[in-house]
């Protein structure tokens, strides 16, 4: 993880699975249900609707503590290269992000490019401090477990 700019995260990671199956783990629901949890809980709502306008929401209570969900809109989709939407973590309403991630395949690996920029340098620093880095590491780690047994 990286800060390029005051109000940004980016994150990359490279995923030893060819980019269909990995933008599959991505965007399907009943794969996303399989890694976004980290190993920390229950998945309790995983909805997509892959489009442009169409919107997607997670909700998942940990082993610990109580619910929380995020949600956002599509705002640009590339089948197996782009992805632009809308992140809110419901609780904190006002801070809206937007998320681009970025699929590039070389040689059978998948380099994955996710760029958060927060609304406000403060709602970046409050993502950083939120114990998210380890979390993304573990439900990345999952995620390439999944992609790898795609057909």
């Amino acid at each position: 993880m990286t800060l390029p700019g005051a109000d940004q995260i980016l994150i990359e990671r490279e995923f030893h699975a060819p980019a269909a199956m990995v933008w599959r783990a991505l965007t399907e629901p009943e794969l996303v249900r399989r890694w976004w949890h980290a190993r920390r809980g229950e998945i309790t709502v995983c909805e997509i609707d892959l489009r442009v306008g169409g919107t997607w929401r997670y909700a998942m209570r940990p082993f610990s503590g109580r619910e929380f969900a995020f949600h956002g809109q599509f705002l640009e989709v590339v089948p197996q290269q782009r992805i632009v939407q809308t992140e809110v973590f419901e609780p904190l309403p006002d801070a809206v992000a937007t998320t681009t991630l970025t699929l590039s395949e070389h040689g059978g690996l998948t380099q994955l490019r996710t760029l958060v920029a927060h609304s406000t340098p403060e709602a970046r620093d409050l993502h950083v401090n939120s114990g998210m880095e380890s979390g993304m590491q573990d439900a990345f780690e999952l995620l390439e477990q999944v992609a790898r047994t795609l057909p």
